[in-house]
């Protein structure tokens, strides 16, 4: 026995006793309710514990009901299955002997077909072209086939043909493949052997060819009521420049810079521009004299920036709401007006205007986290909703933009070019084949038909 406990005195031992006691009863108190919880719980149907019959969230579909198995399924209005090709090969499976008795079988009926698709390796022809010299029976002059009367599929003194030299470019623009993949993919699956140099050469001969059509691409460039414009960086041997372009609905157009310059926009589009220029907010396009509209996917980007930079202060956040709130309320008018008269759709954009200048002026002169945007809005307040005077104008540069992306790509992949020939060839190409997507055309097609004879 404890030491402690054997010469405890009486009082004392029968405390703890006590305060056993009561803890014993606490417990037992405890337990009949667990276990009283626990009957209830048990009691309750199976289903209510099911995952079916549980209160989902407003935002969570209900769900379907089950279909019987005995039920047929019910038949759509059109069929979304794979269609199938027109096939191009047959070919047919039958087992020539029995496989239990081992009879010689004939003949039969179609089971089932399967299609599978397969794309040959088809190695590159070589054609050899044998001019023949014919003498006249009656003059005697001798004759032979001049080379440009009889070789439709050859472009100059190139060897290559026609379609070999607007695949290898579409592979450079459309696929984007640097310079030695192409020369790979050629080796390996036509075993054609070409050198990097003879891969450039071919690009260069097409962008050759297709000057007459860039300058036709500028003319309805300059002629179009609305233009987007952009411009993006690009390394010429190692010395860094822009690439500008300038799109619409029908046409891109690139140019490479080693200058910034607002210069450019007046020597593409021209002085005498009378159309529309949608743009972000970089001050080299304030030179062109004519209609602006700034792109408000810029603006609206910027003050989401700032409420991110600015969490904890409610005012930035309150005020960034009222001018996304001025922004909406003008395309609900555009999409609601359509046929609104010029008259009427100007003295909107006067008053949208008028909202967004009321938002902005207490800001002006007060050091407050949307001061620099306030100022951009109070400097390009009459280039903000000019798509509210003329429907053709978006309100957004996003055209720009996508028409730009493929170029920064291939950027990224190549790192730019390695001279001005190669910038050129580039700039060209990148009009042809950007022009041709957004025309839906096929790319490939096109440049065949750009590079065959006339």
């Amino acid at each position: 026995m404890d030491t402690y406990l054997s010469t405890a005195d009486r009082m004392e031992l029968l405390q703890i006793i006590a305060q056993q006691e009561r803890t014993i009863a606490q417990l037992q108190a405890e337990l009949a309710a667990l276990r009283a919880e626990h009957a209830r719980l048990d009691a309750r149907p199976k289903e209510s514990e099911s995952a079916a019959t549980r209160a989902a969230p407003a935002f969570v579909k209900p769900n379907r009901p089950k279909r019987a198995t005995d039920q047929p399924r019910k038949q759509r209005a059109k069929g979304y299955a794979r269609r199938r090709d027109q096939p191009t090969q047959r070919v047919e499976h039958a087992l020539e002997q029995c496989p239990r008795c081992g009879c010689t079988m004939r003949g039969g009926s179609v089971k089932r077909t399967r299609q599978v698709l397969h794309v040959p390796v088809v190695p590159v022809q070589v054609i050899e072209h044998v001019f023949l010299e014919r003498c006249c029976p009656q003059c005697g002059k001798r004759c032979v086939p001049k080379p440009k009367e009889v070789l439709k599929d050859v472009v100059g003194q190139h060897r290559l043909s026609v379609s070999s030299m607007a695949l290898i470019s579409a592979l450079r623009e459309v696929g984007r493949l640097p310079i030695r993949t192409i020369c790979w993919y050629l080796q390996t699956f036509h075993r054609l052997t070409l050198s990097p140099g003879e891969v450039v050469d071919v690009l260069q001969a097409v962008a050759q060819q297709g000057q007459a059509q860039v300058c036709q691409v500028r003319s309805e460039l300059q002629a179009s009521p609305v233009v987007h414009g952009d411009e993006t960086t690009w390394r010429e041997a190692g010395q860094n420049g822009y690439f500008w372009v300038f799109s619409t609905p029908k046409v891109r157009y690139f140019l490479h810079r080693l200058s910034r310059s607002g210069e450019i926009v007046n020597e593409v589009l021209g002085t005498d521009f009378g159309g529309t220029l949608v743009s972000d907010f970089y001050g080299g396009y304030n030179r062109m004299d004519g209609q602006h509209q700034r792109c408000w996917a810029h603006l609206l980007r910027a003050i989401h920036d700032l409420e991110e930079k600015w969490p904890d202060t409610p005012d930035v956040h309150t005020w960034a709401e009222q001018v996304h709130a001025v922004y909406q309320r003008a395309k609900e008018y555009c999409a609601a007006h359509p046929e609104a008269q010029p008259k009427e759709r100007v003295a909107q954009q006067r008053a949208f205007e008028q909202q967004l200048l009321a938002l902005a002026q207490p800001y002006l002169e007060t050091a407050c986290p949307q001061q620099v945007l306030c100022k951009r809005i109070e400097s390009f307040l009459p280039e903000l909703f000019t798509c509210v005077a003329d429907p053709r104008v978006p309100a957004d540069n996003n055209a720009a933009e996508r028409s730009i992306r493929p170029l920064a790509v291939t950027r990224k992949i190549s790192g730019g070019t390695r001279s001005e020939q190669g910038t050129d060839t580039k700039g060209v190409l990148a009009t042809l084949f950007g022009t041709w997507l957004l025309q839906r055309l096929n790319p490939f097609s096109a440049c065949c038909q750009l590079l065959a004879p006339p």
